[in-house]
């Protein structure tokens, strides 16, 4: 398993998922509260993605050139991001229009039926 994440699996758990994955929520709500597109979230979870493998690197002695390593850290951050995103879009939706959308879930919203 460390071999296709580049470091061991706690360091990817503590860095990645909770340190970085904190700042991927962060960016997918950045871009949601400014009415940006969702396709701005994968440059920026590209970067981030950089960032994590260079930590895992510098920090815990990781493999910096891991391809497997980046992919992987890069989809969680990227997903992370999107689930942010959504979230926080569908909560705008409700919140800034109540007269013509309700909540439909965590990630979604629908027009509303009450007249």
């Amino acid at each position: 398993m460390s071999e296709l994440l580049g470091s061991s699996p706690w360091v990817f758990l503590g860095l990645t998922v909770v340190i970085m994955g904190f700042c991927a929520v962060m960016t997918g709500q950045a871009i949601a509260n400014t009415w940006r597109p969702m396709w701005q979230i994968f440059p920026y979870g590209i970067l981030l993605g950089g960032a994590d493998r260079f930590l895992h690197f510098s920090l815990f002695g990781g493999e910096l050139l891991s391809v497997t390593g980046f992919l992987i850290d890069t989809a969680t951050l990227i997903v992370l991001s999107l689930i942010a995103y959504r979230a926080t879009l569908a909560r705008k939706m409700a919140s800034q229009y109540p007269w013509i959308y309700e909540r439909a879930g965590p990630f979604s919203w629908r027009q509303r039926t009450d007249g």
